[in-house]
Parts: C-alpha cells; sequence; structure tokens
C-alpha cells in the first residue's frame, strides 16, 4: 500500500515497528511466563496456549506491517493438508535470515507456533532471549567430539537434557525447526564444502538425528520446505525496505517413520540416516532447479 515511498524511509519505519512490535509484546509474554512457573501441569499448558497466541499476534503484526510497504508477489503451495492440532518437524534450506521472516509468514495460524532449537548461550540476548525462554524455545548444550573424549560421563547428556527442555510438548501441539545446513548458503561455503548439490550446502544429519533423538517420540510429521528467491539470496534490509518482490516456497508434509529415530553413535544407524538425509537434500536440490526454471 505505501511501497511508493522511498525505500530507505520504509526500511527505517519498517524497522521501529518492528522493534515497537517486538517490545510490546515482550511485556505480556514475560508477565505470563512468571504465571507459568507453578509446577502444576493443567495452569502450565493453559498459559503456554495463551503464550502462544501472544507470539502468533507478535507474528501477524510484523506480516501486516510487510504489508503495508512492500509488494512481495507469495508463490506458496502445500499448505492444504498442514493443522493446528499436529506435532511437526520443519526443515529447510538457509540462505539468509530473511527465511526466519518467510518461514513465520508463511506457517503462522496454519500449524502450531515455530520454536527454534536454540544454543543455550543466546537466552542472554536482550529482550528476546528471555522472550524465547518464555516460549520455550528448546536451548541446546552440544559437547564437541573432542570435548566427549575427555570427559565421557557426559556422553548422552546434551540429548538427555534436550528431551527433558521438550517434555513440556508432550501435552500441546508444536512445531520444531531446523536447518539443516547449519549455516546459511554462500558460493563461497559451497565451493570450499564441494558439495554434491548444485543450490545447497551438505546437510549435518547428526544434527537432525539429535532433534529425532530428543524428541521424536512427540513428532508425527516432517515439514520439508524450500525457500525460494528468484532475484537471489536477500538481506534483513532488503526485505523490510520493499528491494524484495518474489518468493516462492514449497512445502511437502512426509511421515516420520519410527526408523529414523536411534542412536547416531552406532555406524549402522548412522549410515541408514545419512543416506536418508542425502536422499531428502537431493530432492530439495531438485525442487529449486524446477523454480529457477518457472522463474525464468
Amino acid at each position: 500500500m505505501l511501497h511508493f515511498l522511498p525505500k530507505p524511509l520504509i526500511g527505517l519505519v519498517s524497522f521501529l515497528l518492528y522493534i515497537g512490535n517486538t517490545l510490546f509484546w515482550a511485556v505480556p509474554i514475560l508477565c505470563l511466563a512468571i504465571l507459568k512457573l507453578p509446577p502444576v501441569q493443567r495452569w502450565q499448558t493453559w498459559i503456554t496456549w495463551l503464550l502462544d497466541a501472544c507470539a502468533s499476534a507478535w507474528i501477524s503484526i510484523n506480516n501486516c506491517t510487510t504489508a503495508l510497504f512492500t509488494r512481495i508477489r507469495w508463490d506458496v503451495k502445500g499448505l492444504e493438508t498442514l493443522s493446528l492440532k499436529d506435532w511437526y518437524l520443519v526443515v529447510a534450506n538457509h540462505q539468509s535470515w530473511v527465511d526466519i521472516l518467510v518461514l513465520q509468514k508463511v506457517f503462522n495460524r496454519q500449524i502450531p507456533f515455530l520454536k527454534f532449537f536454540l544454543k543455550k548461550e543466546l537466552i542472554y540476548v536482550p529482550v528476546i532471549g528471555l522472550c524465547w525462554w518464555a516460549l520455550d524455545f528448546p536451548f541446546m548444550k552440544r559437547y564437541s567430539a573432542a570435548f566427549l573424549a575427555k570427559h565421557p560421563e557426559l556422553k548422552g547428556k546434551d540429548v538427555e537434557t534436550t528431551r527433558k527442555a521438550c517434555e513440556k510438548f508432550r501435552y500441546k501441539p508444536v512445531s520444531v525447526m531446523n536447518f539443516l545446513e547449519g549455516t546459511r548458503f554462500t558460493p563461497e561455503k559451497h565451493t570450499k564444502q564441494q558439495a554434491p548439490f548444485a543450490h545447497l550446502l551438505k546437510p549435518k544429519a547428526g544434527g537432525i538425528s539429535f532433534v529425532l533423538n530428543a524428541m521424536g517420540e512427540h513428532l508425527h510429521k516432517l515439514l520439508d520446505v524450500t525457500i525460494y528467491y528468484p532475484k537471489g539470496s536477500p538481506s534483513f534490509w532488503d526485505y523490510i525496505s520493499g528491494k524484495v518482490h518474489d518468493i516462492k516456497v514449497r512445502v511437502r508434509v512426509l511421515p516420520i517413520d519410527p526408523a529414523l529415530i536411534g542412536d547416531y553413535e552406532d555406524a549402522q544407524y548412522r549410515q541408514q540416516f545419512q543416506h536418508w538425509v542425502n536422499q531428502l537434500w537431493l530432492d530439495k536440490d531438485r525442487q529449486i532447479a524446477l523454480l529457477q526454471q518457472e522463474s525464468r
């Protein structure tokens, strides 16, 4: 609607509205988190519904800001069978911080509120870190192979800690997000990796195995999401200032085979799991190639 304004002005006003919206919703979210502290399961579950409702409203207003100041043509397919009453593991290719905004836009009020696995240190990010904690985002503490070699008594501790953090997801539907590549795609990283995919970095099978091992019994379906920007990967500033005009998203709903849940330290399981992840990524690579052809 206001996309005719100068791009720097659009970016500045959008950024201020994003910040103001975040600070506004941080107040009820943190207040509800305090009310949630009494260890009564039904009470905590009810407060969780209210927390997720606040988070969805937070995202909805951000989406309204984007719609007001930009003119993005959204080409999204695959949402027909989604439900707010199901438990999902969501995986996607990763090109930009904008990917998170795209996922929130596409899935808000289509599936349970998206929750990301975060590094434990991110809880200290001002305001937003506490909001993530209040919204039950799982904070992970991963140990390197070298560290575990020196401290074998901690083997499996990271999975157990995450499993305990995810126990609350048993009582309310949830969507958990994971970027398998572990980092954003760039041509330099792609060349350095010598990745066997034309449009993707190598997926880190251990990361998604960790998630499934920690809470696989609580997840019902896998959402395989492919994000494609016809004009190239945008920055956050590009997105909020109206420089992005086309975004394509494809969603596949896949079952989660119980055989995918296992101990990644087991050689046979690891080989089978890596094969499954690589096949998933080969399919995604072909999907991106098709989207490229459609955009020409």
